[in-house]
């Protein structure tokens, strides 16, 4: 398990061989060390959990970075191509890469939202600016099938400015 700890971009995390548990302490160590142990800044910026019913709540922000919405059976589930990607978060709120980092804002229909879209490994990070000084993280997922479409036309519909 503590290979992955190693694990650099653009590498994959090795999960597979792990039993439920064993896979869910080895994305928790990389968790403790992307998000609990350091604090995450995006253009000096502070980077926080979303917010979960209006508690900051670690396990809730943990589980929604490594599964999926099932909407047939209105639950969250493993996802894999998530969970593999862990440890590419903090690397994209770094902008380590930026050649490859398309980041750009969109007026959604509840807000604006800050896009960090790796074009090269398909993978998109989701801000919500929040005032001057900080950004909640709502999402991160590897885009597959008809995904890709839906981020680039948000990209044309890109706001003159990032927030």
């Amino acid at each position: 398990m503590p290979l992955n700890l190693i694990k650099t971009y653009n590498s994959l995390l090795e999960l597979d061989a792990f039993d439920e548990e064993e896979r869910n302490a080895s994305l928790m160590g990389i968790f403790k060390r992307d998000f609990v142990d350091s604090g995450n800044y995006f253009r000096q910026k502070k980077v926080l959990p979303t917010l979960s019913q209006g508690k900051n709540t670690l396990s809730i922000f943990f589980n929604h970075l490594i599964t999926m919405e099932d909407r047939l059976h209105r639950e969250r589930i493993y996802d894999r191509n998530r969970a593999v990607r862990l440890h590419w978060i903090k690397y994209h709120l770094e902008e380590r890469q930026p050649e490859h980092l398309q980041v750009f804002s969109v007026k959604d229909k509840v807000a604006i939202r800050t896009y960090l879209y790796d074009v090269q490994e398909s993978y998109v990070i989701v801000l919500e600016p929040r005032g001057d000084n900080r950004y909640y993280l709502l999402t991160a997922y590897y885009l597959l099938g008809r995904n890709r479409y839906k981020i680039e036309h948000k990209l044309k519909r890109r706001l003159a400015k990032v927030y």
